[in-house]
């Protein structure tokens, strides 16, 4: 889909394709592969219903906060036809802003109606992460106190895309949270936070133009560097420490990570497109391994 991002005349469904922001959907799997493998490694069996409707569920959020992004950044004059990052749907005037908020609010009723089913499987403690992380989907961008207007954006990744999304499909298997799912929790979220990073850092002085006041624009330039540095190698410093040799499969991704690192401090403008969806792909990887490695 490289072509897509630089047609001029895309079809419907490549516009909604782009809109929809594939390319960081990884970061929604990948909290719910490590939380499961635990489950799994700890009672030998799953429920697999909730497991798929979970996912089906996590990645509407995801989708349908990408749509609401899309169409706030427009209409704050954030995101214009000239930005740095990939063509945005709104701004592009590809989709009116009605059909995208439209689609948005339809993303975010089908993981609701999902949600049901998984609260009834889950009880109260799915409840919660279930309705946090719809009001969070939309107020990311949206409402009185938008989250990535602020230097929360990776904060609000940890929280969600790390903790609430692993212990959630963990709790959806055993009922019960423990220690080594929050450690796991927090390698997950420290990378996807660092997919934030990445786009936050492309995308510093358009946000800083337009009084988006992200992480990256409050510490700068040479600190977000050092800071997407940290986020990239701090996850396999925290699993070496662990001391768990059978967890150690993730090391095989830490070559990645160098060049990431490498390509991060380099890399400028558009290259910074491709820059971000390595970095989901190696949050991706790393927490595959790390699932194999529970399950083994």
């Amino acid at each position: 889909m490289q072509n897509l991002e630089i047609s001029k005349n895309p079809s419907k469904l490549q516009i909604w394709w782009l809109a929809a922001r594939p390319k960081t959907l990884p970061v929604s799997l990948s909290p719910i592969l490590v939380g499961t493998a635990l489950a799994w490694h700890l009672q030998g069996f799953l429920f697999y219903l909730p497991l798929f409707i979970a996912i089906f569920s996590a990645a509407l959020i995801q989708i349908g906060t990408n749509l609401f992004n899309d169409v706030a950044d427009f209409e704050n004059g954030v995101d214009t036809p000239n930005r740095t990052g990939p063509k945005r749907a709104t701004a592009q005037g590809w989709l009116s802003a009605k059909q995208v908020k439209t689609a948005a609010w339809f993303s975010f009723l089908l993981a609701f109606i999902g949600g049901i089913y998984l609260a009834f499987h889950g009880g109260l403690f799915i409840v919660a992460i279930g309705l946090l992380s719809l009001l969070a989907g939309w107020s990311y961008t949206c409402g009185p106190f938008p989250i990535a207007y602020r230097p929360l954006g990776e904060i609000f990744v940890l929280i969600f895309f790390g903790f609430a999304a692993v212990c959630g499909s963990f709790y959806l298997q055993t009922f019960f949270i423990n220690k080594e799912i929050l450690f796991l929790s927090l390698l997950v979220g420290i990378h996807a936070a660092a997919v934030i990073s990445v786009n936050n850092y492309r995308d510093l002085q358009e946000d800083k133009k337009h009084g988006k006041n992200t992480l990256a624009v409050k510490i700068g330039k040479n600190n977000s560097k050092k800071f997407y540095l940290l986020e990239i190698l701090l996850p396999y410093f925290l699993l070496f420490f662990y001391g768990d040799a059978h967890l150690y499969l993730p090391f095989f991704t830490f070559p990645l990570a160098i060049f990431l690192i490498i390509r991060f401090w380099k890399d400028s403008g558009e290259k910074l497109n491709n820059l971000l969806a390595l970095t989901a792909k190696l949050q991706l990887l790393f927490a595959i391994l790390l699932s194999v490695g529970i399950v083994l």
